[in-house]
């Protein structure tokens, strides 16, 4: 049987889902709720295959998101839906990603923040809970403005803890904490006015 694939629709929603309910709903990020809310996160989809065809992709949106009004376009997730299921190929496809930053010139202007289903960070075993707090529905680039990362920081003077709090929120929710959380609908979501920026390469 062909394995159908999600719409852009399902996509965009899938990660809508996750940003509200994990990201926002847990506090993961004490700053992504100001973008959510005021329509400034761009959906990026792209259908590479291959990390040949997900460069020229993400070349686009690197240069995008560089040229927009930060009031527009903040920041962007780019979703690829059909390349690095496997964790370990898309951990090596990190270091293209930010090759070809610095290859734009870019660093120091954007960063690029990672979220994969299958994410681990270093010295954990698969099924630990705290690889979820960068679990998405899909692989996932983060494209972010370093001087929104700036002025976030300045405004939350805990930022550094940030990490250290997210691996206990999670240890204090479980598995089963986890699923159930998840299963519910997210601040906003589905309403008018909350949709973002939406776009398929």
């Amino acid at each position: 049987m062909t394995e159908v694939s999600p719409s852009d629709a399902d996509i965009v929603a899938a990660t809508r889902h996750w940003l509200t309910r994990a990201v926002i709903g847990l506090n993961l990020c004490p700053f992504a709720k100001s973008v959510h809310v005021k329509r400034q996160v761009r959906y990026a989809i792209s259908r590479a295959t291959s990390l040949e065809a997900a460069l020229p992709d993400l070349e686009n949106e690197l240069r995008r998101l560089d040229g927009a009004d930060p009031d527009e376009i903040d920041t962007t997730l780019l979703i690829f839906p059909n390349a690095f299921a496997d964790f370990l190929d898309y951990n090596d496809a990190l270091w293209f990603a930010d090759r070809l930053l610095q290859q734009l010139r870019l660093d120091g202007t954007l960063q690029i923040a990672s979220f994969h289903p299958h994410y681990q960070f270093e010295g954990t075993e698969p099924d630990d809970i705290e690889n979820y707090t960068n679990r998405a529905p899909y692989p996932i680039l983060h494209l972010l403005r370093e001087a929104s990362i700036e002025r976030a920081v300045d405004a939350f003077p805990d930022a550094a803890d940030i990490y250290t709090r997210n691996q206990a929120t999670m240890r204090r929710l479980g598995h089963a904490g986890w699923r159930d959380w998840m299963a519910r609908h997210g601040e906003g979501e589905g309403e008018d006015g909350d949709e973002g920026k939406e776009a398929a390469q």
